[in-house]
């Protein structure tokens, strides 16, 4: 069962550590190209606020977004702002996701998000965690994937492996660490079973479309082309 007092605590901490991280940029960094195809570090950041009162509405049972023009509009509009502007929208938005969260609210209800994928509402800080952990990374400032906390990379993989089940696309997968953990997705395109083998970081990264998964091993088949997210 999904603890979200637990993620709301780990969410402040890795929220903590990313305000931290861009406390030392400056506007010239900001406006650098991030690890994700067109957009800037600006970019990323303005995202991550709009995405935090995107979730205050989810938690409020409003709309996420309006619609995905005005979504990408206001990330837009908001990405070339100042490093000050954008630090202080990151730690204001967090401060109303938080406080949204601390409202008395059934836990267990289903809430519906972006393109009517529906939820529990107890996975909300899980998600929002999500977007500031592998955001922060994108940034490109020196915060890798191997820096993630264990647990949050070994629930991730298990979020994406099952985002992947089924999938028409991919064949049966078995995914291992280097530890023994494993997780398995796919299972809806012809062949396998195919055997993915390697560090927990890499399984993230390329789960994720992160990396290529050229540091991973397969068994059984080619490494699985997997559609974007």
């Amino acid at each position: 069962m999904t603890d979200h007092a637990h993620d709301l605590a780990a969410l402040r901490e890795a929220t903590d550590r990313l305000r931290g991280a861009t406390a030392k940029l400056d506007d010239a960094a900001l406006s650098e190209p991030s690890r994700l195809p067109g957009w800037s570090r600006g970019h990323v950041l303005a995202h991550l606020s709009r995405n935090a009162d995107a979730l205050v509405n989810v938690l409020r049972g409003l709309p996420m977004y309006a619609d995905s023009e005005t979504r990408d509009r206001d990330i837009e509009r908001d990405a070339s702002r100042s490093h000050a502007q954008q630090l202080a929208d990151l730690t204001a938005t967090a401060a109303r996701f938080a406080d949204a969260a601390a409202e008395p609210a059934d836990w267990s209800r289903t809430v519906t998000l972006r393109n009517g994928v529906t939820d529990s509402a107890s996975r909300l800080p899980f998600r929002r965690r999500v977007e500031v952990e592998l955001h922060h990374v994108d940034l490109g400032i020196g915060y890798e994937l191997e820096d993630l906390p264990d647990e949050f990379t070994a629930r991730e993989i298990e979020f994406l492996a099952e985002r992947f089940a089924g999938h028409p696309e991919v064949a049966p997968t078995t995914l291992a660490d280097d530890t023994g953990r494993t997780w398995t997705t796919g299972g809806g395109a012809a062949g396998g079973p195919v055997g993915v083998r390697g560090a927990a970081p890499e399984l993230l990264g390329w789960l994720s479309g992160r990396r290529d998964g050229s540091a991973l091993t397969a068994e059984g088949g080619a490494l699985p082309a997997l559609p974007p997210l």
